[in-house]
């Protein structure tokens, strides 16, 4: 006897951990991905013990644990180089029951899609939601190609820029731009071994933490006005523009990478909160209901903990 149908619309972080999660409990699930394919995903991504507990109820916390790096000592610094802080991996773990460990955002998403059966993802596959349902109809999605699915139950984790938040509040404000810009590339360990840190500048910081292969996650941000660009398209020059001259190994980690290998993105976060993340038989998850600032770590994490708490409230309603 076929489960009940889900249908879910992106295939990000939490989508696939939605899918994954259903799956498990016994229904078919349908996932729709806007992009060609699932590469590229960003650079990396801090676990925090938070989402590592919440992957262990689907068997995959430890192995999300052996492809990290954990965090070790650093702190934050200025740009000259003066340390302003100092703490360890430790002192993190102690406080929060577990390390933060840092992955490939790629390794990730490839983890949690192995989970999903073969033929559920479909990449190329800008969806819109059509009707939400409710208690007496199935909720409906459309695909680019004019298929339409009914679905027991949607799931919109189709980020901040949810086409499918607009669709059931559509009154309620877009989110607004958070007054800073972003850099996220990988590169090389430079020649020098350094603690990676958080340097604050005025009105600007720029991060280094460890991955697993040996190479560094660096991540940078501006306070700049929305939709700006680097000249010629060129954002590696832009990031030596703003931080070659703050403290080594900050010059030699831009130096090291193309500007092909540079992502920028505005950062944007919820200007109100909703009120609520469901309507009828579709639910919003992650960015597309809860949108925040990357500085808090938690973005990911909190889009895993929906989909985790998602599953264990279905699997808990009658019938």
């Amino acid at each position: 006897m076929a489960g009940p149908q889900a249908v879910v619309i992106g295939a990000g972080i939490g989508g696939l951990t939605s899918a994954a999660a259903l799956h498990r409990d016994g229904w078919e699930v349908t996932v729709l991905e806007r992009a060609p394919s699932l590469e590229p995903v960003g650079a990396g991504i801090a676990m925090a013990p938070n989402a590592q507990r919440a992957l262990d109820t689907l068997g995959v916390g430890d192995a999300i644990r052996a492809m990290a790096a954990f965090q070790g000592e650093g702190g934050l610094r200025t740009p000259s180089g003066r340390w302003l802080s100092r703490s360890s991996g430790e002192a993190a773990a102690e406080r929060f029951g577990g390390p933060v460990v840092i992955a490939h955002r790629s390794a990730v998403i490839g983890l949690l899609a192995s989970l999903l059966p073969d033929g559920c993802l479909h990449t190329s596959s800008p969806a819109t939601l059509t009707d939400p349902g409710d208690g007496g109809r199935p909720a409906r999605v459309t695909t680019a190609d004019g298929k339409e699915l009914e679905a027991d139950l949607v799931i919109a984790a189709d980020g901040i820029h949810s086409r499918t938040r607009q669709r059931l509040f559509p009154a309620h404000p877009r989110p607004a731009y958070a007054g800073f810009t972003s850099w996220r590339f990988n590169a090389p360990a430079p020649k020098e071994p350094f603690l990676p840190s958080e340097t604050w500048g005025r009105g600007a910081i720029f991060g280094t933490v460890p991955l697993p292969d040996g190479r560094f996650y660096c991540y940078a941000t501006a306070a700049v006005p929305e939709g700006g660009r680097a000249e010629h398209g060129d954002e590696r020059a832009e990031l030596l523009r703003r931080f070659g001259g703050w403290h080594p190994p900050v010059p030699e980690l831009i130096s090291s990478v193309t500007t092909g290998e540079v992502l920028r993105h505005d950062v944007h976060t919820m200007a109100a909160l909703l009120p609520a993340h469901h309507r009828g038989r579709t639910v919003l998850l992650g960015d597309a209901a809860h949108a925040m600032a990357p500085n808090l770590g938690q973005g990911a994490c909190q889009a895993i903990e929906d989909a985790i708490v998602l599953a264990h409230h279905l699997r808990t309603l009658p019938g």
